[in-house]
């Protein structure tokens, strides 16, 4: 697979300008729509966004679902849309995949350091064996000591390369610890807000 790159060049005399190297006669640099990065340099470039961390969680009849995910956005407050991405080999994604799904986003705090891990790494049966759980009224986890959690039911799905991006309304909200510093990945590490 070739790799794409944007060759920039400042321009001579400071300014914001720019020019592609590709107009300077560098056409091995020049930025090609059609051509894609490699999967190793996408993530060595995605791992300089730093982001917060949460757990999603879901309930499939008696099983419990739940795993870290960083993919998690925001889409809108009128009416309130939350997105989450989750790769298809996932357990989680066959309750999610159920109409009219439910599953909770928790974010986590500082101290849940230990707990993200155990959500990316341990079997599903034992992720929930740490951790204060309660359950909303339709019995999905939540973390009762995360900063936040919001509990949303399955808008729309979207599958997207290897993963699914979940659209869901957001149902209820609770902030049990709030003033709480979130634990942030950055760099392929969990890293201090300021330091």
């Amino acid at each position: 697979m070739q790799e794409a790159s944007l060759g920039l060049v400042r321009i001579p005399g400071g300014g914001q300008g720019f020019r592609s190297t590709a107009a300077a006669g560098s056409p091995s640099h020049a930025y090609n729509a059609q051509t894609m990065i490699s999967t190793s340099a996408f993530r060595d470039v995605l791992r300089h966004f730093a982001s917060g961390v949460t757990l999603v969680t879901a309930r499939d009849g008696e099983r419990v679902y739940g795993l870290t995910v960083s993919a998690f956005s925001s889409l809108s407050a009128d009416p309130p849309l939350i997105a989450v991405v989750i790769d298809q080999r996932s357990s989680i994604h066959q309750a999610l995949a159920q109409e009219g799904a439910g599953f909770a986003v928790n974010i986590l705090a500082e101290d849940h350091r230990e707990l993200s891990d155990r959500f990316a790494f341990v079997p599903d049966a034992d992720r929930f064996a740490e951790g204060v759980w309660g359950a909303t009224e339709d019995g999905i986890p939540v973390l009762e000591d995360a900063l936040a959690w919001l509990a949303c039911t399955v808008e729309a799905s979207h599958p997207v390369g290897s993963h699914v991006l979940y659209i869901g309304r957001v149902r209820a909200s609770h902030t049990p610890r709030a003033e709480h510093p979130p634990l942030v990945y950055w760099n392929r590490e969990y890293r201090k807000l300021g330091g």
